[in-house]
This record gives structure tokens, C-alpha cells and sequence, in this order.
């Protein structure tokens, strides 16, 4: 399977948030994100493990209570269950890969 990222529909969520979902394999899907700056993913968790890349821009994530900022080529692993949340340092673009498949999808 091929991704083409030009012809993949991107959904705006709002408040600065565009998603795109890349597609899925058996185990694992991948989500792309474009966010503007201050723009937040509010704390949330869910069962699947998440690993993240950040292209450009930078996140300040909170992660079990701890927060931590991290910016373009840095990388993070969210746990199953674990409860995180991101906010936008600049204009911010990023890919996400999750393990099992995801199945449920931002609104």
C-alpha cells in the first residue's frame, strides 16, 4: 500500500488542528497532524501505545504528570492507558503511529 499525503483529505478539528489519517496495516495506523501554534490536544488516554515524530514546530507534552518539550526530529512514546496531553509550540507538524490499530478516531 502507498500513501500519497497531497491526495489524502485533511479534516479540520478545530481550534487549529488539521488530522489526516495515513492509513492502517494489520497491527498499526499512522495519523498526520498539522497544528497552529497554542493549539492543545487536551488530556486524554487510550489503550493503544503511541509513538510520535515531530517534523517542525514542537509539542509540550504532559505525560503521567510530568511535562517535557521537545521540538523538530524529537520523538516520543505514549504508553497504553497513560494520561497525556499535547500543546503546540509553533506551528507544529507531526506523525503519529499507534499499536494496536486505532479505532477510534479524533471528532
Amino acid at each position: 500500500m502507498f500513501c500519497f499525503h497531497r491526495e489524502i483529505e485533511k479534516k479540520d478539528l478545530g481550534k487549529g488542528v488539521l488530522f489526516q489519517n495515513l492509513g492502517a496495516g494489520k497491527n498499526m495506523n499512522v495519523f498526520h497532524w498539522n497544528m497552529a501554534d497554542g493549539s492543545v490536544v487536551e488530556l486524554h488516554d487510550h489503550p493503544e501505545e503511541q509513538f510520535g515524530y515531530v517534523i517542525r514546530g514542537g509539542f509540550e507534552i504532559r505525560l503521567n504528570g510530568q511535562k517535557t518539550v521537545i521540538g523538530e526530529g524529537d520523538a516520543y512514546f505514549i504508553p497504553p492507558d497513560a494520561p497525556h496531553s499535547f500543546t503546540a509550540v509553533g506551528e507544529t507538524e507531526a506523525i503519529d503511529i499507534f499499536t494496536p490499530v486505532k479505532s477510534v478516531f479524533p471528532a
